[in-house]
């Protein structure tokens, strides 16, 4: 798997890891789903990955908590948490390089994520990208 283009999305909402997971492979993303944070701990460990997107909200752990354990395994992977709200206290994005909330389109999460990718991963191209889809997008709406 080219590990250039691949997303670890990680939201214990199983519809909305369905809905956003297809649209980031509609717009030439690879992506690997968890749908609990220990799953996502043993995807990094045994896969890589060009970002990181994590739901703020879910039942075993925030994903800012979620941000922070990644940060141990995976120091240089970029992280964007994505909630339901327009803005999150400082501590809650630490471990994070962006975060994206109510207000944001799917074409600001696929611009901030191919964005990330380049400066982080020094790419210089990135290969098959769809352009984005116009998708009304709530993150962490439940």
């Amino acid at each position: 798997m080219n590990t250039s283009t691949t997303v670890l999305y990680v939201n214990d909402n199983p519809k909305s890891l369905r809905l956003l997971a297809s649209i980031l492979e509609d717009s030439g993303f690879k992506v690997k789903t968890a749908a609990a944070p220990w799953v996502a701990v043993e995807l990094i460990h045994s896969s890589t990955f060009a970002v990181a997107l994590l739901n703020y909200q879910m039942a075993e752990m925030s994903g800012a908590q979620l941000a922070q354990e990644i940060r141990g395994l995976d120091p240089a992977l970029p992280i964007i948490l994505m909630s339901g709200v327009s803005s999150l206290p400082p501590g809650e994005l630490a471990y994070v390089d962006a975060h994206i909330g109510r207000d944001s389109s799917v074409e600001d999460l696929t611009h901030l994520v191919r964005e990330l990718i380049r400066k982080d991963r020094s790419l210089t191209e990135l290969p098959n990208l769809a352009p984005p889809r116009s998708v009304p997008f709530a993150p962490g709406s439940r």
